[in-house]
């Protein structure tokens, strides 16, 4: 069994987050996803989700693609989840690229794939264009 994990926020889930998905679901078997908490998110990307870990988690758990989600708490739990779920491929969107190459040495030795991101889309620009929509008061 070929084991996949990536990692993010997934929050305000779109069609971007479904096609990295699917992407990372098709370079194996078994598909992990690590969800950054709340915490993680606020105090170490500085950034508040819109939907908590315990909601994200619910709708990640309703896609076919996911098997397993784990929450992601620290930025060096990466190299022991690797080694913890026996993981052959770690996967990351493209505006990643390089940055987690150190982890084909990990374990048993690990690929790392680095996605094209769907360039259309992303959380952000969804919030961006929901302020602008809004009405100035």
């Amino acid at each position: 069994m070929i084991r996949v994990i990536t990692y993010g926020t997934f929050d305000l889930l779109h069609y971007g987050h479904i096609n990295l998905l699917r992407r990372a679901k098709a370079l194996g078997d078994y598909l992990i996803v690590a969800l950054s908490t709340d915490e993680f998110n606020l105090n170490m990307k500085n950034k508040r989700s819109y939907f908590s870990y315990e909601e994200r988690k619910l709708i990640l758990e309703s896609i076919r693609y996911v098997d397993l989600i784990i929450p992601e708490e620290n930025w060096e739990q990466k190299r022991t989840d690797i080694i913890k779920y026996d993981v052959d491929v770690f996967v990351m969107g493209d505006d990643w690229t390089d940055k987690f190459d150190f982890l084909k040495t990990v374990g048993k030795g690990c690929e790392v794939v680095y996605l094209p991101r769907t360039p259309e889309i992303s959380t952000t620009r969804i919030k961006n264009d929901i302020k602008l929509s809004l009405p100035k008061s």
